[in-house]
């Protein structure tokens, strides 16, 4: 994996940060030994007794389970040698620029999407006190996203503004965060690193989100590298639990959703009525269902089997019942989830005193390939072709990462057979 993530000049982060038991320090070492020898570039850690033993002098990061809100935690992780800092979802925009300007030479890391804990980051017990299974050691049982009645102090049900109590809703599950709206605030405010959670998501929500942003970032960004893809990100069509900047800007409603913990997808319009397995359904203009689709209403969902104009059947059979459609799955567009990154490369043909020499330099990275190799100088009958068979064979990079950008030649048109230039240009990359 580092190596492949290198070919393309991407950093490979690991995660080190479990609270560790006594006896696990000597295995936690030498695994952070071995992950430095292969080439990891830095480590992000919670524990704080790591720094005790004997680490290679590979880069620290401290994980946001450090719980890291003022510039006085920053400034002193910052005297223990960590480098970057991975701030708490809580903080504010002002917040976040008092810590940069505070440590200005600490790098900041600030979480732009993904799921949140209603808790505070690194601080929260409730799974360890419960269940025994500590989400400081990756073992999180999920407590927020059960559903709860919201009870006075004589045990009676709280009523909702509707009137109706307060029963079996999902008062602790956070909507996800989306701060794509702010990204250049956020670099504004100091922060370095954009970070998108990601604990246990799929690789159709990898390649969506990461392209959401990636298009964002478009105005910040000057890397050159070329990427392609089938598809129009858009961060409802993969799991979604609704939207908030959180604490950004201060306290924004609504936080939560109480109706379900799970992805909801799209709005898509109304169900108007339900009997058994048929729907009848007011769409959004422009919204088009595909058998397989995933569908919900509150917390219940289902998938589409059948569409007939306004009519939609589907696998299961409902209660009577109406209200907002979400899709939460979306067959079409999983199907057309395809992303192809391409490293620009300069390619330098020229001769030398026994043959040729072919370089391939990438950019931005400057990480360069050369090859000798030993050849006759034999004066091309057509140079014009021969110059142009030569630009030909040496940009045809076809499923390598590359992709060429320019290509200089300093020889004299020389007769090369074609299969020599792929044989070169093979051995190269």
């Amino acid at each position: 994996m580092v190596r492949y993530a290198h070919t393309y000049g991407v950093q490979v982060l690991v995660t080190v940060n479990t609270l560790l038991h006594d006896d696990e320090y000597p295995q936690a070492v030498q695994m952070i030994h071995d992950l430095y020898r292969i080439g990891v570039d830095a480590l992000i850690i919670q524990d704080l007794h790591l720094l005790d033993f004997d680490l290679p002098p590979i880069r620290l990061h401290a994980s946001t389970q450090c719980d890291n809100r003022t510039p006085e935690q920053v400034a002193r992780l910052r005297d223990l040698g960590f480098k970057r800092v991975v701030l708490a979802r809580e903080l504010s925009i002002e917040e976040i620029r008092a810590i940069h300007e505070a440590v200005p030479e600490i790098e900041l890391e600030a979480f732009v999407h993904g799921a949140l804990c209603v808790s505070y980051s690194g601080r929260c017990y409730i799974s360890e006190v419960l269940s025994g299974r500590s989400a400081n050691r990756g073992a999180c049982a999920q407590y927020c996203r059960m559903a709860y009645d919201l009870l006075d102090s004589g045990m009676n049900e709280v009523l909702d503004e509707e009137g109706k109590p307060i029963h079996q809703r999902y008062l602790l599950s956070l909507q996800d965060l989306d701060r794509s709206a702010y990204l250049e605030e956020l670099i504004d405010a100091g922060v370095t690193t954009f970070k998108i959670e990601g604990r246990l998501k799929d690789a159709d929500y990898v390649t969506n989100i990461t392209a959401y942003y990636r298009e964002k970032l478009s105005a910040f960004s000057h890397q050159p590298s070329v990427i392609s893809r089938g598809f129009i990100p858009n961060p409802e069509k993969t799991f979604h639990r609704g939207a908030t900047d959180y604490f950004l800007h201060g306290r924004t409603r609504p936080m939560a959703n109480w109706d379900t913990p799970k992805s909801t997808g799209e709005y898509i319009g109304e169900l108007l009525e339900a009997r058994g397995n048929t729907l009848r359904v007011r769409l959004k203009e422009g919204v088009v269902l595909h058998n397989g689709d995933g569908l919900t209403v509150g917390s219940e969902g289902f998938s589409v089997n059948g569409v007939e104009g306004n009519i939609i059947k589907i696998n299961k059979n409902l209660s009577p019942r109406e209200g907002a459609m979400y899709r939460n799955l979306d067959v079409e567009f999983v199907r057309s989830l395809h992303s192809e990154r391409r490293i620009p490369v300069n390619i330098l043909f020229r001769e030398t005193e026994e043959g040729f020499e072919l370089q391939y330099k990438a950019i931005p990275s400057g990480k360069v390939w050369v090859g000798s190799f030993a050849f006759a100088h034999e004066p091309a009958k057509n140079p014009e072709k021969a110059i142009e068979t030569i630009r030909t064979q040496l940009a045809k990079l076809g499923d390598t990462p590359f992709i060429a950008r320019e290509i200089k030649i300093e020889s004299q048109p020389y007769f090369i057979p074609i299969s020599i230039l792929n044989e070169w240009r093979r051995t190269v990359l």
